[in-house]
Parts: C-alpha cells; structure tokens; sequence
C-alpha cells in the first residue's frame, strides 16, 4: 500500500517529457490568478452593475469557447509547443493593455482575450498529457496537472496583497510573468509532445453519444465553478473585506483544490470515478450549509472555502479521466479540446446563473449558489450511475492505493444506496 504511485521507468519518462509544460503553466496561472482578482477588484472599486461585472467574467469564457474550437486546428498545423508559445504571448500583451486603460468594454475585449489564450493552452496541456498517459496512471497524472494549475492559480491570487487594483504596476507583474511561461517550455531538450497528425475528429454529438457521463459532468462543473469564482471576489467586496481579504478567501477554494486533487484524484484511478464524484458533491454541498451560518470576515470561512475548493476542483480531473478512459488514442486530442469547450460553456453562463443569488438573497446567496449548482452535478451522478452498473473497484483489495482504501467504505455504501432500486440491465454507453 503506497501514499505516492511506484514511479517505474515508463511513468519516469512521462514526467520528464512534461517538466516544462508543468514549469511553464505555473507561470501561467500565478499571472492568471493576479490578473483575474485585480480585475474584478477594480470593477467592484469602479461600483459597476453586478449585470457587468458578471460579464467581464462570461467575456472570460465568451473566449474560452473560440479558443477551445480553434487551438485543436492550430495543433494540426504547427504542433504543441508552437502554440503553447504564441497563446503565452497574446496573453501577455492583453494582460497589460487592460491595466493601461479605464474601459469597462475594453475590459471585455481583454478578457475575451485572455479566455480564447487559456482555453488554447488548456486544450495544448491536456491533449499532451493524454496522449502519454495510461488508464491506470491518467488520474494521477491529471492531479498533476490540476495540482499545478489550481494551486499556482491560488498564489496568484495571494500576490494582489502588493498591488492597487487601480494600478497598472499588478498588470505589468502579471503581463511579466505570463511572459517567462514561454521559457522552460521552448528549451526543453527532453520535451516529448504526442504525434497530431492520427488525431480524428470528434464532433460534441458524438462526445455525448459515447461517454455521456464525461461530458455532462464536465459541463455542469463547468457551471458550477464559473459561478463560483466569478461570484466570489464580488461576493466578498460587497460585504466589505479589504483587498488582501478577498486575495486570501480566493485563494482559499484554490489552494483546497492544489491540496485535496492528488487523494482524490488517485482514488479515482482505483474506485468508480463517478462515485468518486459523488462524494465530493455531497461533502461541497454540506459544508456549503455549515458556511450559512458563518460570517464572510471569520476564519471559519476561509476553512470551510479550503475545503469546497478541495471537493470541488478535482472534479474537472475526474471527468477528463473518465472521459478518456473510453475514448480511442486517436480520439483524444479531438475530446480535450470538447471537454474545454463544454466546460467553457457552463463556465460562461456560471456567474450569470449565480448573479440572482446574490442580488435576491443577498450576503448567504454566494453559499447558496454553491450548494445549488453542486446539487445539479450529484444528480446528474446518481441518475449516471443508475443508468450504467459498474463494480465499485475492479482490482485486487492489495493493489488499491491508500487513497482508494480511505474512499472504499462510504463509496461502497453510496453504491449500494444509488442502485437499490436501479434495474440490472446495463446501457449500451458508459
């Protein structure tokens, strides 16, 4: 029984292929998780209708749905690093032009930017580790993968406590940073991207037809995480917390998110990854019902948001693991830049789902978003596995990692309860 995988030669060689790529998006989000919190700190400054505030973030994700479409062909033509360097680079330069202008629709158009820049580059990393990595191993390796983004994301965001949101200084620093992202990529001798030209294509009908249960799950956390964070920062602002407060509440969902990916994540490799998620929907959704009763300002709220994010962030991982243990090699590149693309979307109409909340209910509406759009993923969860019967673990009691074993009891029981009544007869897809 093993905390951390045995690390053998094959898996040694991915990590070394993938250092750069992981080097590289570090930059990457710290610039991302700098950039985004200046931003919506400075519309909150600037008393913007929460109508406009929530669209610079669906602008976001407005780009995020471009990118995602057009950086699996822009793979095909020049290959990952190609890419990787030039979205790196655009995203530098719409960086530093939102911090050098007063514009509310200039805004927009950055943030349209930024989002049409991280989709590509999400497509480019996911595709990548995808293509390398193995059934038994792509949960862990995505935790990576989720671990990297999520907690260079959070550290981000705690460096607004340096800057006035007013201020082009922040932007330069994050324009900056998103500028070294491009280094660690370009001189790696030991860079190994996948092959593009056998990727088919996959159109998101198909997607749905094959592995309905990925492309749902992704869809809805797309929702329930773009409500979330593009709620949070206003949420916290409105209920008068210093700049370096709200820098610290972010960073709370994402550092949870950095801290509980790999245990989650690994346990998925060995334990259904449908219930897997079920699970963390439950434990959000009950500790989205505790932060009800807390105040925004209190240290119990920064804990209860370390753990939702912990819960929470780790299912993107779960339905881009599942996703791709039933597509074909051939079909991965064409499904992560799906994935993104449907994730994009529910991100996109996230804050807007999530705006109501807060204007009708006011300082809890924040919690009662998050419990909301949670709920939806469990019961997308409970009707998926219904639908399709899978055994809890396929493997031997001693080949399960600790992580699975920790996970074993309350999955199975959840098992038991989901399929109780469930019919026998399995579906045709997964």
């Amino acid at each position: 029984m093993r905390l951390l995988p045995k690390f053998n030669s094959n898996r040694k060689t991915i990590l070394l292929a993938t250092w750069g790529l992981f080097t590289g998006l570090t930059f990457l989000l710290i610039s991302a998780g700098s950039y985004s919190t200046l931003l919506g700190i400075r519309a909150e400054l600037e008393n913007l209708p929460t109508l406009i505030s929530g669209g610079i973030t669906t602008a976001y994700y407005a780009g995020f749905l471009i990118g995602s479409w057009y950086s699996l062909r822009a793979l095909k033509s020049v290959g990952h690093i190609r890419v990787y360097a030039a979205l790196a680079s655009l995203l530098s330069a719409s960086t530093i032009v939102t911090g050098l202008f007063d514009s509310p629709i200039l805004w927009i158009i950055m943030r349209i930017s930024t989002g049409f820049c991280f989709a590509g580059l999400y497509v480019v990393a996911e595709s990548w580790l995808n293509g390398l990595a193995e059934n038994h191993f792509r949960g862990r390796l995505l935790a990576i993968y989720n671990v990297v983004t999520i907690g260079a994301y959070g550290a981000g965001q705690l460096l607004v406590f340096n800057f006035d949101a007013r201020n082009v200084s922040g932007y330069a620093f994050a324009a900056i940073v998103a500028s070294l992202a491009v280094i660690p990529v370009a001189i790696s001798e030991q860079a190994a991207t996948p092959n593009v030209d056998n990727h088919t294509h996959i159109t998101m009908r198909e997607l749905a037809r094959i592995v309905p249960t990925g492309a749902g799950t992704i869809l809805l956390v797309g929702l329930a995480h773009g409500g979330m964070l593009g709620m949070a920062v206003i949420h916290a602002t409105r209920d008068g917390l210093s700049v370096g407060r709200v820098g610290i509440l972010i960073a709370a969902l994402q550092l949870g998110g950095m801290a509980f990916t790999w245990p989650i994540s690994s346990a998925s490799d060995d334990i259904d990854r449908r219930i897997i998620g079920l699970l963390c929907c439950i434990a959000v959704i009950a500790l989205g019902a505790v932060m009800l009763l807390q105040s925004t300002n209190s240290n119990s709220t920064i804990l209860l948001l370390f753990a939702i994010g912990g819960f929470s962030f780790p299912l993107y991982a779960i339905g881009g693991a599942y996703t791709n243990d039933w597509v074909s090699p051939e079909q991965m590149g064409a499904a992560a830049s799906q994935l993104v693309t449907l994730y994009g979307f529910g991100a996109m109409i996230g804050p807007l789902v999530a705006a109501p909340f807060l204007d009708i209910i006011g300082s809890q509406g924040f919690a009662w978003s998050i419990i909301s759009l949670h709920a939806l993923i469990l019961l997308f969860l409970i009707y998926r596995i219904r639908a399709w019967h899978a055994p809890v673990t396929t493997k031997h009691w001693d080949d399960v990692s600790f992580h699975g074993r920790a996970f074993f009891v309350p999955a199975t029981i959840v098992s038991l309860g989901v399929n109780r009544r469930a019919t026998k007869k399995n579906k045709k897809f997964k």
